[in-house]
């Protein structure tokens, strides 16, 4: 085999074995974004829940003893982004921080960013979040990550004197691609338990030890977090969508490659051939 032949050969193979990686992480992005979709509906569940047992709280309250007003303006807002914690996931994170940074550069607000990834775009861009973490790599650590995010926004709260909590994550579609979801956490909005669930509530009231408000507040932080956990469900579910996207790209570029290798190989090998008889040839004569 000449020396161009081998060249040709590695070439090959070495694109091929590329595309095998690739084609096992398409593998894995569309198992853990299938996972997350399912969990989905248990954290959906347990949200509903807890929204009902709010319904049935503030059917014991007066009408106008909780306000609830969603905010118009992000000023003041801290706005936590939720990006990506590895690579290979396309326009995902600047994506996410197109939304995020002009929110978070109006003083006084604030920006927190979850994932590594999200935190090198954003530094590339010349912000420096005030607080970040990594994402979570499984569905499992969601809570814990959850619970961590939500100690971290009610200390700056508490320090920055906010009043208002902004979420910029991703939300998988249909299309095998994904959009950007902007979600309140802060003000939290009791209006959206207002109507049937009341209404439902002063039915059949429950028995509770604790009074009512304060036992409306708990259930508000319990929610809470519970859209904290629904919110970066989506947003791993998102992440991975991104990279299935991106491994299909890849993919595809894979085989225009292999294909053009392959017949560079052919054509080389074939002229090894004729080079071969050639010699053959010659020697007879």
């Amino acid at each position: 085999m000449s020396a161009r032949l081998a060249e040709a050969a590695a070439k090959l193979e070495s694109t091929r074995q590329l595309g095998s990686v690739i084609g096992a992480m398409r593998a894995i992005a569309a198992s853990r974004s299938q996972q997350a979709r399912r969990e989905l509906g248990a954290i959906r569940q347990y949200a509903a829940t807890i929204g009902g047992a709010i319904g049935q709280v503030l059917a014991a309250l007066p009408t106008d003893h909780v306000s609830s007003t969603r905010p118009q303006h992000p000023d003041g807002t801290l706005v936590v982004a939720l990006c990506a914690e590895q690579g290979f996931v396309g326009a995902f994170n600047e994506r996410m921080l197109d939304v995020a940074l002009p929110l978070a550069a109006q003083a006084p607000s604030r920006l927190f960013v979850v994932g590594y990834r999200g935190q090198t775009a954003a530094a590339s861009r010349g912000h420096t979040p005030e607080w970040s973490t990594s994402m979570a790599a499984r569905t499992a650590e969601v809570p814990a990550l959850a619970d961590r995010l939500a100690d971290a926004v009610h200390a700056t709260l508490a320090a920055r004197a906010l009043r208002r909590v902004l979420l910029v994550h991703g939300s998988p579609d249909e299309g095998g691609s994904f959009g950007v979801v902007q979600r309140w956490l802060l003000p939290f909005d009791f209006a959206r338990f207002s109507g049937h669930e009341r209404a439902r509530a002063g039915a059949d009231a429950p028995l509770t030890n604790l009074p009512p408000a304060l036992l409306l507040e708990q259930l508000a932080v319990e929610y809470m977090r519970a859209d904290l956990c629904e919110a970066l469900i989506l947003s791993y579910a998102a992440e991975n969508q991104a990279r299935m996207q991106a491994m299909i790209a890849a993919h595809s570029n894979i085989e225009r490659n292999e294909t053009r290798l392959t017949l560079e190989y052919q054509r080389v090998r074939q002229e090894d051939v004729t080079d071969e008889i050639l010699e053959l040839s010659a020697a007879r004569l």
